[in-house]
């Protein structure tokens, strides 16, 4: 990969990981699920300039489902109820893990040892961490976070199952499927008056957060991570993603004091290592040969779980 590639792909993980802290920043007063509404209703502008997904709405609104309203709905929350950002960029990837698992129920993939190694060492991870969260962290807010991964993993397999190709056109119009029940939701929840005063008085930070997350970690990352897989092999460009929860972490330290206990650490770090098997294990002891596409060894993608490659699969959806 050249490097204006990597360098691309560092700029769209600092843009992912700096995610958690600023979604944080711009919660005060806002109810969170008005918050991710927002945030959408902010996408959807994009949608005259952003062709649809070639694949029946219906489906693409399912990915929606999951990828967009179900994982950024739970995961708005957990932060509102006391998450810590550095610590929800972790426990996110969970979903590398989860969606390994999931595949084998729906699709009947059949991961390689190594990958199964993985799943036991991010469980094990995701085990340690709840038992270091500590009293600053809210059993709920912890249990929400593990949702929202479970949430993101379901949607990665729906992209395969349904078949939908990935990108930001799945980005920009599975939002489609967010604001009107979120907002509905928070009626609910909330109450209108709430919504209202919260609408009436949106502070600059949630504002600037509204922008950022939607512009810069949604429309620009997912852009040129889109750029990225068209140019590159998925097993050279996921990767990469491992990079999203040291730059959250540093960030909430830098920004927000944020520090975790010693078993919270070493939790989150064994939770990168399962997800590091997840996603590079099947690179693990395989001669590289030219596959179907060129230079991409047959049946690396790790988001194939170690299944053979289908050509017309999708690419990763990973929508921010």
């Amino acid at each position: 990969m050249p490097l204006r590639d990597v360098l691309a792909a560092c700029l769209v993980m600092v843009l992912w990981g700096l995610n958690f802290v600023v979604i944080d920043w711009g919660l005060a007063g806002v109810p969170p699920l008005v918050f991710v509404a927002l945030r959408f209703l902010v996408v959807l502008l994009a949608l005259p300039f952003v062709p649809r997904p070639a694949a029946p709405l219906g489906r693409v609104l399912a990915i929606g489902a999951c990828m967009s309203l179900g994982q950024f709905g739970l995961l708005y929350t957990a932060l509102a109820v006391g998450m810590p950002p550095g610590l929800a960029s972790l426990v996110l990837q969970l979903q590398a893990v989860v969606t390994v698992v999931v595949a084998v129920a729906l699709l009947g993939e059949r991961p390689r040892g190594v990958q199964w190694a993985g799943v036991a060492v991010g469980l094990l991870g995701l085990g340690v961490v709840a038992l270091g969260r500590g009293g600053q962290v809210p059993l709920v807010a912890l249990l929400l976070t593990v949702g929202a991964a479970c949430s993101w993993a379901l949607g990665n397999v729906l992209v395969r199952r349904l078949r939908v190709p990935g990108g930001l056109g799945l980005t920009v119009w599975s939002a489609l499927v967010v604001p009107i029940p979120l907002l509905a939701l928070s009626l609910v929840v909330e109450g209108p008056g709430a919504i209202g005063d919260a609408v009436r008085h949106l502070s600059l930070a949630a504002l600037l957060s509204t922008l950022y997350t939607a512009g810069l970690a949604s429309l620009v990352g997912y852009g040129i991570w889109n750029r990225l897989l068209e140019r590159h092999p998925a097993s050279e460009v996921a990767p990469f993603t491992l990079l999203v929860p040291p730059v959250g972490l540093l960030s909430a330290w830098l920004v927000r004091g944020e520090r975790l206990s010693t078993t919270a650490l070493g939790g989150g770090a064994l939770l990168v290592l399962g997800v590091a098997l997840v996603v590079l294990g099947p690179r693990l002891g395989r001669p590289r040969r030219p596959g179907p596409g060129g230079d991409d060894p047959a049946g690396t993608e790790p988001w194939r779980a170690g299944s053979v490659r289908d050509r017309d699969d999708p690419a990763p959806a990973q929508i921010r």
